[in-house]
Formats: C-alpha cells, sequence, structure tokens
C-alpha cells in the first residue's frame, strides 16, 4: 500500500515547470521521506485557500509560500492582521526541531530572510497606502456603500458633476461638500443641467459617508494616490519583494477592510494587462482573516467580489484566502480556489461537525484517507492538500508534513522594523499627504464669485434707479419752470424782468458818455 501511494503521489506532484516544494506526503500518520508535495507556480494563479482553526499553523503556511515566491521572483502582498508576519525579513535562527521535521521529509533547511516593504492604511508605521474619490468611481463606491437604485443615480450626477467643472474628489469631505451644494446654493445649477437630485438621497449617502468616516476611512482617502505597480518590484537579485500591510487595528473596521480591499481588487485589474498562460503568476495577494472580507458585505459587494476573482487570474494575478473555516468564504468564491491546504478543525458541537462534514465534501475523494477523521486528527504544522496540476487538474489530496518556513516564525522588534522603513524607496514618495484646492474651496470660491456677482447686480440696480429718480425729479422742475414761464402771470414777469435789465444797461452806456 505504501508502495502504491507512493506512486501516486510522486506521479501526481510531479510538474513540468518550475514548483514550491510544501512538505512531504504521510501516510498512516508517518511522514513518507523524499515523497514530495508540491505547489506547481504556473497554477498558482488559480487562486488558493488555507484554513484551519487558531493555532494549527496557517499563518506559517502563508509564509512558507510567499518567501517561496518570492525567492521564484514573484511579488507578493501579505495582509497581516495579527502582525505575525514580519519576520519574514529575517532569515531564520535555526531549531534542532527543525532540523528533525527537515530529515522526515528529506529536504535541506537553509535560512533566508525575505524583501520587505511594510505598508500601512492606518496608524501604522509604513509606506501610506492612499486613494482618491474620484479613483473609486460612483459605481464601487456605490457598492460599498450600499446605495439604492435612486441613491446611485444621485452620486453618478455628482461625479459627473465634478468631471464637468474640473472640482477633484479627493476625500469624503469633498464628496460630501460637494452633495451639500448640489442641494442647496447649487441646485438651481444642477437641475438646469442634470435634473432634480432628492434631498432625501443626499441625505442617506452622507449618512453612509459618515460611517464610513466613523471606521477611519479618512486615513485612506486622500493624495499622493499609492500606484499599485510599486507592489510588482523585484531586487536586484531578482527576488519578488514581499509587501506587508500591517492592518492589526483593522478587526474592528470591517467595513473598511473591504472599501480598501475592493478598492486595490479595482485597482489592480484595471491596471494590469492581460498575460494569459504564464509560466509563474505576476504577482500574488494572501488576504489573512479573509471573513472580514465578507461578513459585512451586501449582496452587490459579494457579486463584485465574485467577478473579481473570476476575471482577474487572465492578469497572471493569484490570490489566496486565509481563514479559520472554508465556510466562511461564499460559496462561488470557493468553487474558484484551485489550491486547498486545510489545517486541522475542532469539532467541539454538533454544529462543529456537520460544518467539517460539508468541508470534507469539497476535497477529491481517496482511499488512503477517511477526510472527516483526518481533518481532526491533523497537528500542528499538518494539513491536507490538493492543488491543480499544469492541465487544471486536481492533484491527490495528501496529508503532508509541511516543510518549516526559511524566515523567523516571530515578529520583528519595533526598532528592526523601524530599520527596514528608514531604508525605503517609496517612503519619500507617499508618506507627506498632498493638500491640493479641494471641492470645498472650489465651492466656497464659486458661491462667493455668484454672491459678489449678485451684490453688483443689486449695486447697479440701485444706481439705475437712484439715476432714474434724480433725473425725472431735475426734467419735472424745468418742466414746471417752462409752464409757469409760458403762463399770462409769467409773461408779465418776463416782461418787467426785460424792462430792469434795458435800464441798467441803458444807464451804464449814459454814464460813460
Amino acid at each position: 500500500m505504501s508502495k502504491k501511494f507512493r506512486e501516486q503521489i510522486d506521479q501526481g506532484y510531479t510538474f513540468e515547470g518550475d514548483s514550491i516544494p510544501l512538505g512531504g506526503a504521510m501516510l498512516n500518520g508517518e511522514c513518507q521521506t523524499n515523497c514530495f508535495i508540491k505547489l506547481p507556480l504556473m497554477t498558482l494563479n488559480r487562486h488558493g485557500l488555507i484554513s484551519g482553526a487558531t493555532g494549527t499553523g496557517k499563518s506559517k503556511t502563508l509564509q512558507i509560500i510567499a518567501e517561496q515566491l518570492s525567492k521564484n521572483g514573484v511579488p507578493v502582498l501579505l495582509m497581516d492582521v495579527k502582525g505575525d508576519l514580519s519576520g519574514i525579513a529575517k532569515a531564520s535562527p535555526g531549531h534542532p526541531k527543525i532540523d528533525e521535521r527537515h530529515k522526515q521529509i528529506g529536504m535541506d533547511f537553509t535560512p533566508h530572510g525575505s524583501p520587505v516593504e511594510f505598508l500601512s492604511i492606518s496608524e501604522e508605521p509604513g509606506v501610506r497606502l492612499r486613494a482618491t474619490a474620484t479613483e473609486f468611481g460612483p459605481i464601487l463606491l456605490a457598492k460599498i456603500l450600499g446605495l439604492n437604485d435612486l441613491q446611485r443615480g444621485v452620486l453618478a450626477v455628482v461625479f459627473k458633476y465634478c468631471d464637468d467643472n474640473q472640482i477633484p474628489l479627493v476625500d469624503l469631505d469633498d464628496l460630501k461638500d460637494v452633495l451639500q451644494y448640489l442641494s442647496d446654493e447649487g441646485k438651481e445649477e444642477v437641475e438646469d443641467e442634470y435634473g432634480r437630485i432628492s434631498t432625501a438621497s443626499v441625505g442617506a449617502i452622507i449618512r453612509r459617508l459618515v460611517e464610513l468616516e466613523q471606521q477611519g476611512s479618512e486615513q485612506f482617502f486622500g493624495e499622493p494616490s499609492f500606484n499599485v505597480k510599486d507592489l510588482l518590484r523585484k531586487t536586484e537579485a531578482g527576488e519578488g519583494m514581499i509587501n506587508i500591510l500591517r492592518v492589526t487595528d483593522i478587526q474592528a473596521k470591517p467595513k473598511l477592510f473591504s472599501t480598501f480591499m475592493l478598492q486595490m481588487l479595482a485597482e489592480i485589474y484595471d491596471k494590469m494587462p492581460e498575460e494569459g498562460d504564464l509560466p509563474k503568476p505576476k504577482f500574488v495577494m494572501f488576504i489573512d482573516e479573509a471573513h472580514l472580507l465578507f461578513e459585512e458585505a451586501s449582496d452587490v459587494l459579494l457579486d463584485q467580489i465574485k467577478a473579481t476573482i473570476k476575471l482577474i487570474r487572465s492578469k497572471g494575478i493569484g490570490i489566496f484566502f486565509v481563514t479559520q473555516n472554508p465556510t466562511d468564504i461564499p460559496e462561488e468564491v470557493l468553487s474558484q480556489l484551485g489550491l486547498k491546504v486545510q489545517h486541522a478543525l475542532r469539532a467541539f458541537t454538533a454544529k462543529d461537525r456537520k460544518a467539517i462534514r460539508m468541508v470534507a465534501q469539497n476535497y477529491p475523494l481517496t482511499e488512503y484517507y477517511d477526510i472527516e477523521q483526518e481533518i481532526t486528527d491533523l497537528g500542528i504544522g499538518e494539513a491536507l492538500v490538493t492543488v491543480l496540476n499544469e492541465d487544471g487538474r486536481p492533484t491527490p489530496l495528501a496529508r503532508t508534513l509541511l516543510r518549516a518556513p526559511e524566515s523567523r516564525m516571530d515578529i520583528l522588534s519595533e526598532q528592526e522594523i523601524s530599520e527596514i522603513i528608514s531604508r525605503s524607496a517609496l517612503i519619500p514618495q507617499y508618506q507627506e499627504a498632498i493638500d491640493k484646492k479641494s471641492a470645498e474651496e472650489i465651492l466656497q470660491s464659486k458661491i462667493s464669485t455668484a454672491q459678489s456677482d449678485e451684490k453688483q447686480q443689486e449695486l447697479q440696480t440701485a444706481n439705475q434707479k437712484a439715476k432714474e429718480e434724480t433725473d425725472g425729479a431735475g426734467f419735472s422742475w424745468l418742466d414746471t419752470f417752462k409752464d409757469a414761464m409760458d403762463s399770462t402771470a409769467g409773461r408779465q414777469v418776463s416782461r418787467t424782468i426785460a424792462r430792469e435789465v434795458t435800464r441798467g444797461l441803458m444807464g451804464i452806456l449814459g454814464g460813460k458818455k
């Protein structure tokens, strides 16, 4: 039986292209030396799942795959939710238990640290990741906010108005300012050009934006925007950069986490060209604590995630979900994951046993294992593994004794992290926020100009009215004088004045003689 098992494993895990050695196959609880379980690089863009109960070794499996991808020139993005992945930057100090494990597998152990860049969307130190509201666009932002059809229409009008009037939407304050302007001072302007905007819908959108802000989104929205192509960097030696996004304070902010992840996936999909079948992935992303991405997502948001997962692999990009239970992942997404690494699950209740039974049905049938039983018997650093071979077929299911990470399995000190950050080539480019002219300033200027024009018009109207009143009064006095002169009494007065003037003139002339 052992010979047949080894032949099946050797045949199932032999690939033409490059592969990552993950560990050694086990049978009857014993590791079969030199019977290796490998991951073909060519099919790692078919996505993957790493699952298991707390403390069973999920993070170490993630660490193994990530560091081996880096060694093969594949850049990686890790979501470090628990803060335990920073050690990947330093070589393992080694340990007798590591040597013992690798001897059982039949594999040499060489300590190695990977090139690391620390990223942040919160207060954690690292390269600051930002994106503008404009880059999100009305469609994705409406899905994140969970807007209805009418509210989505209003948001679309807001973005169109800003595009037409060169008003930048950098952060959520800009968006709120435009919404308030178009429902107040700019109401007539927008209705003339784009149609009526519902005040109730404006209020609902602003409330959703405030909810998003309360989870810390003001640190994420802004400029300079992060260029996702900076995630694809390699060292001069050809190793892929491991980008560690430190989000240890994100578990209490699932809305912010899902917002960031969707924007990142959308940006990567939009910026990366179609690649077809590559000998190895162009980029791989690991989403730890993946349930945070799904647990508060609306149906519309889930549809967006599912569509992205299906399409993004054609860009040569692989996505790995890391979570405690496969049932945390929606069925439509789970069906797209070609690689599965299942660590132990614990059955404490009838509900747990039912969940394990469902999980077992996701794996290929095998004559060597009782899958339900194996899932609960797995030790720390052991897992059930199946992948897609280069023809796209599932490999035989194998209980696997996983190799040890070549990097440190504990976290770096704050000083070590600071030293890595101080050498970052991206920090100078992204660390300082850019305070460009905001929508609020542009709209305030627009309001001030309109008010100034209105006052100027009022002043001109008042001046014109005063002039007309003054001119009217003058003509009335002349008319009265003329009428008086034309009257009989007026003619007598005129003759008297003429006579007196004549006498005066004659007197002056007589005096001169």
